[in-house]
């Protein structure tokens, strides 16, 4: 989603909030409160958006989550200034770039750890890291594209696998069949080496994976 895409839906929730708390009215025994109905879709498309936006261990998703729970005319405000505060990160147009270099410090962490594990002799658990690196990088891929990364089971939301959202960031043309296939192969080794299934891969193509998921995250980063 590009910055003025995410201006716009911003600026659409708080125009949410504000409907939500023009219901307002009061009870008895709660005070004021709001239409459950239009609280509830506030609630879940702000969530959504600040997942897709922020990522859920930032500040503005977390602090949502927490205080804006409940059909109080108060919870709905907190809210909107939640937004109104992420509405002046997304105003700056630097919020990208912050998020980008703040995953690529992380995942580079990682594929270190996973590389000095290798090192050691540790090609399993290395092959677990550096899947789980792959799978996460799949999925903040999938919300710079909009592509969901759950889907309705059981009248339930839940991840896709991530084979499925290999295959769709495939299709949205983000990388060619060729990565398409290497990432399969990366995740394949990484099932693998979860499932005990340790005499089916070499120490050698851990390292040919830790390589090349480090060159994929490097040539198509967030």
């Amino acid at each position: 989603m590009d910055v003025a895409k995410l201006k716009i839906r911003i600026n659409e929730l708080i125009a949410l909030a504000d409907n939500v708390i023009s219901t307002t009215r009061y009870s008895q025994f709660d005070g004021e409160i709001v239409n459950n109905e239009l609280f509830q879709e506030f609630r879940s498309s702000a969530l959504s958006f600040l997942d897709k936006t922020f990522g859920i261990t930032h500040i503005f998703y977390k602090e949502f989550e927490k205080k804006v729970k409940d059909t109080y005319k108060s919870d709905t405000e907190e809210g909107r200034g939640i937004l109104k505060a992420a509405k002046n990160e997304i105003d700056g147009d630097w919020i990208f770039t912050i998020k980008g270099l703040v995953s690529a410090e992380i995942f580079s962490d990682f594929l270190e750890m996973a590389e000095y594990l290798l090192k050691k002799g540790f090609k399993d658990a290395a092959a677990v890291m550096t899947g789980s690196v792959l799978e996460e990088h799949l999925r903040q891929l999938c919300h710079k594209q909009e592509i969901p990364v759950e889907v309705t089971k059981d009248e339930k939301m839940t991840p896709k696998k991530a084979d499925l959202l290999n295959s769709e960031l495939a299709s949205s043309d983000l990388y060619n069949k060729l990565d398409q296939k290497s990432i399969t192969t990366w995740l394949d080794l990484r099932n693998k080496a979860a499932h005990g299934l340790y005499d089916q891969y070499t120490k050698e193509q851990v390292d040919l994976m830790l390589q090349g998921v480090t060159n994929f995250i490097s040539r198509i980063p967030v």
